[in-house]
């Protein structure tokens, strides 16, 4: 399996270096069964995070005909009020530090990516995966309609908003769309998309190095409908 984690201005390095880990670490358990790299739409760039202006490099461009797996990570920067709204019209490049984290997600919109998803998602031999506010980078480029995904509970109504089924849980697994909630809960994405893609002794191996135990019951559209209590 390869994965490649998308890097776009201001994106929250947490949400991308958890999955990074986690998905390398299990290359490695695995004896090179997984392979991870940085991309973005652009291509080969350095990208600086929303996170006091650190940079990572992507050293390819995101190729949504490559079977495996995409990772969308979210943004790092001020919560903004709930008056405040994606920014559409402010163009691609590096943000300021007071950039809303709405704002950030927003100008993805400006870019290439949503086109490159869109071609991502119907591929039958791509699973695309997000955390965070990158549920709502999908979201709000018209993707995930009628899916079900989570995102940080903050943004749970605004994924809601988009004609999603906003699931509060960890990690939420609706076939080719994978999707976790708050920015630690990459690390819970990783040993999930682990086991279910090359099995539950390497996730286990994992999740043993990183001293981390996964939360939270992994949230699928099977079986019968709870009764509210």
């Amino acid at each position: 399996m390869h994965a490649q984690i998308v890097l776009f201005d201001g994106f929250d390095l947490l949400d991308v270096i958890a999955p990074y880990e986690v998905l390398s670490a299990g290359g490695a358990a695995s004896s090179g069964a997984v392979s991870v790299e940085l991309v973005s739409a652009e291509g080969p760039r350095e990208v600086v995070s929303g996170t006091g202006g650190t940079a990572l490099r992507a050293t390819a461009a995101l190729d949504p005909g490559r079977p495996g797996l995409i990772v969308v990570p979210g943004a790092a920067g001020r919560i903004g009020g709930p008056d405040e709204v994606p920014d559409h019209d402010a163009g691609a490049g590096p943000g300021q530090q007071d950039d809303t984290i709405p704002v950030l997600l927003g100008r993805t919109l400006t870019t290439e990516l949503p086109a490159l998803l869109r071609a991502a998602m119907e591929n039958p031999e791509v699973t695309v995966s997000a955390v965070c506010g990158g549920s709502l980078v999908l979201a709000m480029a018209g993707l995930l309609e009628g899916r079900h995904a989570t995102t940080h509970h903050m943004g749970l109504d605004m994924l809601d908003a988009t004609g999603v089924h906003a699931v509060s849980a960890r990690v939420v697994d609706d076939g080719d769309l994978v999707t976790g909630a708050g920015v630690t809960s990459g690390l819970d994405l990783g040993l999930y998309l682990l086991e279910r893609e090359v099995g539950p002794r390497i996730a286990h191996a994992v999740e043993e190095l990183f001293a981390h135990e996964r939360r939270g019951t992994v949230w699928r559209n099977k079986g019968p409908e709870p009764v509210r209590f």
